[in-house]
């Protein structure tokens, strides 16, 4: 695949490493929105890893391209219902995720598995837990947000989130910012007798890494918005 990477922080980096492995070339790294287009005929596929104010722009920059784009970028997410429309208008493909590593994505279906399962017992109090670098610009992080939308259709007296409290009839989110961890994610059932913990913690950025490439291997040819979840179709 012909590469372009938009944004060239750590995780571009570590894409543009691994590519050298898997034979893919990255043709340009973009740091402008306005770049993109130069490359309408060249690129197979872009993967964005920015900031969340940006994240939008690029992506209807590569739809006007007319190229396929990965986007590991979080916090924008309120604006899919726009990236959507603007899809259907261009006839582009984009493929969005919180989270590319293939061990987070099985996470997500425990997850909501064991949800399911435990909501019925009402002794069980759900909750979330993500450790992450002083870096991460935003909090919850975006994997943990994922995490609960696994999680509260299956609350219904629960009406969202809040962080770093208990408020009254939602599902806390603890945020953690501490020294360079890579990414730690824990879902706890407890009761006043026990508790069940579920967690998953990244090592290092090379298995989000992988997962973008094989994201954007999959994307190409296609047209629509797509998650990690329709590229994996994992069911049980």
């Amino acid at each position: 695949m012909k590469i372009i990477l938009i944004g060239y922080g750590k995780m571009g980096k570590m894409i543009e490493s691994l590519s050298l492995d898997t034979q893919d070339e990255i043709i340009a790294r973009i740091t402008k929105t306005e770049d993109i287009a130069a490359y309408s005929k060249q690129a197979d596929v872009a993967i964005e890893f920015t900031r969340p104010e940006a994240a939008v722009d690029n992506i209807h920059e590569c739809f006007k391209a007319g190229i396929p784009v990965v986007c590991g970028t979080t916090g924008w997410f309120q604006h899919l219902p726009k990236v959507i429309e603007l899809a259907e208008q261009h006839g582009g493909a984009l493929l969005y995720s919180s989270n590319f590593s293939i061990g987070v994505q099985l996470f997500f279906k425990i997850t909501n598995k064991v949800s399911e399962v435990l909501s019925t017992f009402s002794q069980y109090k759900p909750s979330i837990r993500e450790i992450h670098h002083t870096q991460k610009l935003d909090a919850p992080s975006g994997t943990a947000i994922t995490l609960s939308q696994q999680m509260l259709p299956h609350y219904p007296q629960l009406r969202g989130y809040s962080l770093n409290e208990s408020e009254e009839n939602t599902l806390r989110i603890d945020a953690i910012r501490e020294g360079d961890v890579t990414g730690i994610h824990e879902v706890k059932f407890t009761s006043d007798v026990d508790e069940i913990t579920l967690r998953h913690e990244a090592f290092s950025r090379v298995g989000f890494a992988q997962g973008a490439l094989a994201a954007a291997r999959w994307l190409v040819g296609r047209k629509g918005v797509f998650t990690m979840d329709d590229m994996l179709n994992i069911n049980f």
